[in-house]
C-alpha cells in the first residue's frame, strides 16, 4: 500500500536546459500576455530580494508549518532546480531560514517559490539565490512531516508539476508546460518587438494609437458630454 504522506517520486521529467535559457531576459508579463493572462500565480507570493528566478520545478507539498521534507527535497535536488513549496500559504511559522538558504545556494540550485513564509531575512534578501514567499516570520518550523516530493502541488491559485518551467521577476511568478515553452517564447519576442516600436513613437512625440479603445467606447454608446 502506499504510503501516502510520506512519498518521493525521484524521477522528474526537467526541460533540456536550452528550452529553460530560452526564456532568459523575456519580463514576465510579455509571457503572461501570450497566456491569454492566465499564466501567472497570485500576486500573494512575491520576490523577496531582487533576484529573477528561472528553472525546472522541484516540487514539495508540506503540511502547515513543518519543513522535514523540504530538507530532504534540497539534498535531492540537483543543480538549476527551483523548490517549488506548497505549504498551504501558513503564515505563522517560517517553512526556509539561513540553513535551507545556504544548504540550496551550495547545491547551486535554482531558488525557493515558498507558498509560506521565509525567516532570516536580513541575510537572505542578500543572497544571490532568487527568494520568492509570501512574506516573513520569525516562528521557525516543525520537522515532522509528513510531506511528498515531486507530485502536483498548487501555488497561489495554479497547479504546478515537477519539470515545470518556473519563470519570475519583480512582476511575479509564471509557470509554463514545457510542450508550450518554444511557442511562447517566439510569441514573447513578437511583442517585444512591438513595443520597441511603441515606445519610439512616444518617444518621438506621434503619441499612442488608442484606435482599439475608441472603437471598444463605440460599442458600449459610450456619451461624451459637454455642458
Amino acid at each position: 500500500m502506499a504510503n501516502i504522506g510520506f512519498r518521493v517520486y525521484e524521477n522528474v521529467n526537467r526541460p533540456e536546459k536550452e528550452l529553460i535559457e530560452g526564456f532568459k531576459g523575456i519580463q514576465t508579463a510579455n509571457i503572461g500576455d501570450c497566456m491569454n493572462r492566465m499564466g501567472a500565480i497570485n500576486g500573494s507570493i512575491r520576490q523577496m530580494n531582487e533576484k529573477n528566478i528561472l528553472g525546472p520545478a522541484y516540487t514539495v507539498k508540506v503540511p502547515s508549518g513543518d519543513n522535514l521534507m523540504i530538507f530532504l527535497a534540497v539534498e535531492k535536488a540537483q543543480p538549476g532546480d527551483v523548490l517549488v513549496i506548497d505549504g498551504e500559504g501558513c503564515m505563522d511559522r517560517a517553512l526556509v531560514g539561513e540553513i535551507l538558504a545556504k544548504f540550496a545556494e551550495s547545491k547551486k540550485l535554482g531558488g525557493f517559490l515558498v507558498d509560506g513564509c521565509i525567516r532570516d531575512s536580513e541575510i537572505l534578501t542578500k543572497m544571490d539565490l532568487p527568494i520568492f514567499a509570501k512574506g516573513t516570520n520569525p516562528n521557525g518550523p516543525y520537522r515532522n512531516g509528513p510531506g511528498e516530493i515531486n507530485v502536483p502541488v498548487s501555488i497561489g491559485g495554479k497547479v504546478i508539476h515537477p519539470g515545470d518551467i518556473i519563470i519570475g521577476d519583480s512582476d511575479g511568478v509564471i509557470v509554463v508546460k514545457q510542450e508550450e515553452a518554444i511557442e511562447l517564447q517566439r510569441k514573447a519576442h513578437e511583442i517585444e518587438e512591438k513595443e520597441v516600436a511603441i515606445f519610439e513613437n512616444i518617444a518621438n512625440g506621434k503619441g499612442l494609437d488608442l484606435t482599439w479603445m475608441y472603437e471598444k467606447l463605440k460599442q458600449e454608446k459610450c456619451e461624451f458630454i459637454k455642458e
